[in-house]
């Protein structure tokens, strides 16, 4: 679980896919995504691609 301010999420990490959802809303339905998405995304917010 990561948490900042208020906003957590839950990221479940499998072999295949990723699931992450909202802490607070869990009927709320979760973001499913698959290995190669998932290494891509975490290789540009690793490089600060997202930084705000």
């Amino acid at each position: 679980m990561l948490s900042g301010g208020g906003n957590c999420v839950e990221v479940a990490v499998g072999v295949e896919r990723t699931g992450v959802r909202d802490t607070k809303d869990r009927a709320g339905g979760a973001l499913i995504v698959s290995a190669a998405p998932r290494g891509s995304f975490i290789a540009a917010a690793k490089s600060g691609r997202y930084d705000l």
